[in-house]
């Protein structure tokens, strides 16, 4: 369980206002923080981390890391981190990355297999593609096997084909090493796949809280439309079946037939339309 009840003061587009949060986070929790910039999101990770002051109290499985008493240093938080900025080492090699994090060969050796880097763990990184790099910083985040594993917008910079299979490796190892994680993320695509909470932030306050697809979903449009977009899940209700899909920075579901279904796979680009307020999807080639 971790607990959070902090007050720190920010200064956001429209003046001053107070970071005040008071929630309780499961273990194992993977939650993610959505909300306009400048909202709060990412000082609250640095408040978590130790990076940043904050008046209140946080405890971590009844570890105190902060109080009016006490700021437990970043060192010792058992904290793992993965940002936009991948903040390798250029001048040693993958493996050596994540060994200088920890030395366990063998848990390296493990994170690199599971990510599908193990045949590049010889390669520098300035040789690497941005997915590859950003898997990188995932194992680094594992090597200590922390209790929370802090994540500000770490996929921003991917295309959705890679963010997926990384959103995929990072849900693996994020159930495997039992870690709670909290998630910066404008993607509603991506917290639908990987968040099993999501707290929208709106100056410094919580104005949403729950499963992501009831916040997420919770708007209708009967307007007339026609948007690209792809396909974040498919879903069977009774006897119908529901896609998923991610129009920029929303999510529409759309009753399909059974046909359509069989034809569609998660990650497909389409193009959602209506004719007479029917929705028809079109793949994308």
């Amino acid at each position: 369980m971790i607990h959070i009840d902090i007050d720190k003061k920010l200064h956001g587009a429209t003046g001053e206002f107070h970071l005040n949060l008071n929630i309780d986070i499961e273990k194992n929790d993977f939650i993610a923080l959505s909300g306009k910039s400048g909202s709060g999101k990412s000082t609250l990770l640095r408040v978590l981390s130790g990076l940043e002051s904050a008046s209140g109290d946080i405890s971590v499985d009844e570890t105190t890391w902060l109080s009016s008493k006490k700021n437990l240093p970043t060192q010792n938080r058992e904290i793992g981190f993965v940002f936009q900025e991948y903040a390798l080492f250029e001048n040693m090699t993958l493996l050596d990355n994540l060994l200088y994090v920890k030395k366990d060969r063998e848990l390296a050796e493990y994170l690199l297999e599971v990510t599908e880097l193990q045949e590049l763990k010889r390669r520098a990184p300035s040789t690497l593609s941005g997915g590859q790099k950003q898997r990188v910083a995932l194992c680094r985040a594992f090597m200590k096997k922390p209790k929370l594993l802090l994540m500000d917008e770490p996929l921003s910079a991917l295309d959705p084909k890679m963010r997926l299979k990384l959103q995929s490796e990072m849900l693996k190892l994020h159930k495997e090493f039992n870690t709670t994680t909290i998630m910066v993320s404008h993607d509603p695509s991506e917290i639908y796949n990987l968040a099993s909470r999501v707290l929208v932030l709106e100056e410094g306050k919580i104005v949403a809280d729950g499963k992501p697809k009831d916040v997420l979903l919770k708007n209708s449009s009967s307007q007339k439309f026609s948007f690209r977009g792809y396909v974040v899940d498919i879903i069977k209700v009774d006897v119908i079946y529901v896609a998923v899909v991610s129009i920029g920075q929303e999510l529409v579901e759309v009753v399909v037939s059974s046909s359509e279904a069989k034809n569609l796979t998660v990650g497909e680009s389409i193009t959602i339309g209506t004719k007479a307020f029917s929705p028809i999807i079109r793949v994308n080639h």
